[in-house]
């Protein structure tokens, strides 16, 4: 079980890493593009495939995720990663990390998707 806890946490600091990276000016734009999508996905409560699926639902999780995670790292230049795994490091141990640019994102979409079927909705029930 305490492997497993490390994991979680080693993937919390990770991911966190790649969204400070993503800010960084020293990254490529097309790095940042990617590191965005993965903190993006891994934060949605979306999934690309529902989890109530069976096996396929986690699907997703067990390997888009860590694929998109590993993807994102080799684009990112070591320093920077090694700045931000320290500054992730610092800000997690301080309780700091509100990542409230993920949750705008989020809301956005949730919202964007709600509007997007209401006008559906009211267009195809318009006689």
């Amino acid at each position: 079980m305490q492997t497993w806890k490390s994991w979680a946490q080693r993937l919390k600091t990770e991911l966190y890493a790649l969204y400070l990276a993503y800010r960084d000016p020293r990254t490529p734009w097309y790095a940042r593009i990617l590191a965005a999508l993965v903190v993006a996905y891994a934060f949605s409560p979306l999934d690309l495939i529902p989890d109530p699926i069976p096996v396929l639902g986690y699907l997703d999780d067990l390997l888009l995720l860590p694929l998109g995670i590993w993807l994102a790292l080799r684009l990112i230049p070591a320093e920077v990663m090694a700045d931000s795994r320290l500054a992730a490091q610092t800000r997690i141990a301080e309780g700091k990390p509100v990542m409230r640019l993920g949750l705008a994102l989020v809301l956005i979409i949730w919202g964007l998707g709600l509007v997007l079927v209401g006008w559906w909705l009211w267009k195809s029930l318009k006689p």
